[in-house]
């Protein structure tokens, strides 16, 4: 299940930090904006996986500009075997949007 930005906003409104944040944007757009989190642009992230090890169990929240490039990480990671990787719905354009 995708991750709404309402629901990414009311966790972080209520300091529940008990999510992993992975931002897949290329250094430049994170540049412009960012919430923060781990940052392994989208090309990069497969030979990254050992540096995403520990959290292979943890929620894990990807975002991206649009939502697409973060459903692409979310599918890698699946793949990869990690269990609980959710897709920021609509990206940062939804996040500024909101």
């Amino acid at each position: 299940m995708d991750a709404s930005i309402q629901e990414l906003k009311e966790r972080e409104a209520e300091g529940k930090k008990d999510y992993v944040l992975l931002d897949v944007r290329e250094d430049y757009e994170r540049e412009e904006f960012n919430i923060g989190g781990i940052h392994i642009p989208l090309g990069n992230l497969m030979a990254s996986f050992d540096k995403l090890a520990a959290h292979k169990n943890s929620e894990m929240i990807v975002y991206c500009r649009s939502g697409k490039r973060s459903a692409m990480a979310q599918e890698l990671l699946r793949q990869s075997g990690f269990t609980n990787v959710r897709n920021l719905e609509g990206g940062m354009l939804a996040w500024l949007a909101e």
